[in-house]
């Protein structure tokens, strides 16, 4: 019975998506559906997302995303393929298929998140120890007026070895960030990780003393055939080695076309690193590290100039972008503030993300409250919303949120009204983490209590808002 079922919703999917001449490539993760399809407006969304198995549906990197569950989705998957003859493929080839659907702008986007996807576990290792070493070092956490090293003497080197191992990550991150770009744009991996430490050399003047050099006019120099080159490394910095990967990966390829295969081993190396730390030197650092630290500092005005009314600007603009895709371009922002962590104390930008991925949470526990009849819609309100709560979003967001309208609004509200207070209170993070009730162990020890209030403000406003917005366009019962 149950296999049928599958057999009918894979039927009925495939129909309302254009049929078979319409679907390019066909994959599944844990609980989505992904298709490529050749136009995406021959899809019935609406009718879709009425199927009995369907919990909500999105579109997304060129990719139209079927949320189906866990279990379910591997059946509807099989039957799917029978009746395509499309042969399984997974989900990096389907991201390559639905990459050439995309614009430029929109693959810019998609390659800063494919480039920190794999280093975030990483970056999250060494933020929980840098919370571990606040908790030992901070005053007053656990003893009034002392910290824990002060206390027992006897712990300071163990503090002092977890600070060193937490910094690891952010000391090296063009080596990782290198090594992660260079294998997304097509080129070796290792050659990536090369320039990342060439341009993190300690014979380097330190990325982090550049500003103060600059205003002394003490920046050393390479003097090359008449031209000056700054000898100034690139910690703290992102953009630099993102775009020195991507020309790494382009004069490698183009090398290694032109060079004959018994010489391609010393030559091609040779030549994609010579030039590529040539270039950066010359043209892309200086170039990225203005784009990068503008674009940081953009971030951080908007926070610590315009404080509360900023915070909530950024928690509106948050899940607008979520829609979009084009909040991974804050992963760029995100990662050069912690990486300058020891100079601006956090980020101030995890709480407002946290926030509003709660308010989103408590808009969809909303809706299963409203819902009186419509038990399909009831019960994807309530795993979606406490899904939210956790961090993952996405079944909140286009499964109840946007798909309802006024609960998308709610949550809007909560987001606002929390991030506000979060950003008053400077509620910073010393890693990504799980954004949302879990992520309390990223906060620092003297923000953790107010992350945690503006957590509560979230859930609470973001509730109530979606009940009043319900009352008034009438949407209380449903079915």
């Amino acid at each position: 019975m149950k296999q049928q079922k599958y057999q009918e919703t894979a039927s009925q999917i495939l129909f309302l998506v254009g049929g078979k001449e319409n679907v390019v490539r066909v994959a599944s993760c844990a609980t989505r559906l992904r298709i490529v399809v050749c136009e995406d407006q021959k899809i019935d969304v609406e009718q879709i997302e009425s199927l009995e198995l369907v919990k909500g549906t999105f579109n997304n990197g060129g990719q139209f995303q079927i949320i189906l569950g866990t279990g379910i989705v591997d059946q509807v998957y099989q039957e799917f393929l029978k009746q395509t003859g499309i042969q399984e493929i997974g989900k990096e080839e389907l991201k390559e298929v639905a990459g050439a659907k995309m614009n430029v702008f929109q693959r810019v986007l998609k390659s800063l998140a494919d480039v920190f996807v794999p280093i975030l576990p990483a970056l999250v290792a060494a933020g929980l120890l840098m919370g571990l070493n606040n908790v030992l070092t901070a005053q007053g956490l656990f003893i009034e007026g002392k910290s824990l090293i002060e206390a027992y003497p006897q712990m300071a080197d163990l503090a002092e070895m977890i600070n060193l191992f937490s910094n690891a990550a952010f000391t090296f991150l063009p080596v990782l960030i290198g090594f992660s770009a260079v294998k997304i744009f097509g080129g070796t991996p290792v050659l990536g990780a090369v320039i990342g430490a060439i341009m993190i050399h300690p014979d380097l003047l330190n990325g982090y003393s550049y500003g103060q050099a600059l205003l002394d006019q003490t920046i050393p120099v390479w003097n090359v055939f008449g031209f000056e080159i700054a000898k100034v490394g690139y910690q703290g910095t992102v953009l630099p080695i993102i775009v020195s990967a991507f020309v790494l990966a382009k004069v490698e390829r183009k090398t290694r076309k032109i060079v004959p295969a018994m010489f391609d081993n010393i030559i091609t190396p040779l030549v994609a690193v010579l030039v590529t730390a040539v270039l950066t030197f010359i043209v892309i650092g200086p170039i990225m590290r203005i784009v990068g630290d503008g674009l940081t500092e953009a971030v951080m005005w908007l926070f610590f100039s315009l404080g509360p009314v900023g915070g909530a600007i950024y928690g509106v603009a948050y899940p607008l972008l979520v829609i979009t895709g084009m909040h991974h371009s804050l992963v760029t922002a995100e990662t050069q503030i912690l990486a300058n962590i020891g100079t601006l104390g956090g980020s101030p930008t995890f709480a407002v993300v946290a926030a509003s991925n709660v308010a989103q949470g408590a808009a969809a526990l909303a809706v299963m409250y409203l819902m009186k009849n419509d038990t399909k819609m009831k019960g994807l309100a309530s795993a979606s919303g406490v899904s939210a709560l956790l961090g993952i979003t996405e079944p909140a967001v286009f499964g109840v949120n946007l798909k309802l309208k006024y609960p998308f609004i709610g949550a809007l509200v909560g987001s606002a009204v929390a991030a506000a207070y979060g950003t008053f209170m400077k509620v910073l993070s010393v890693s990504p983490g799980p954004a949302g009730l879990p992520g309390v162990i990223v906060i620092r020890p003297e923000s953790m209590f107010q992350y945690m209030v503006t957590l509560g403000i979230a859930f609470v406003v973001g509730f109530i808002a979606t009940l009043m917005l319900a009352r008034m366009f009438n949407k209380k019962v449903k079915g």
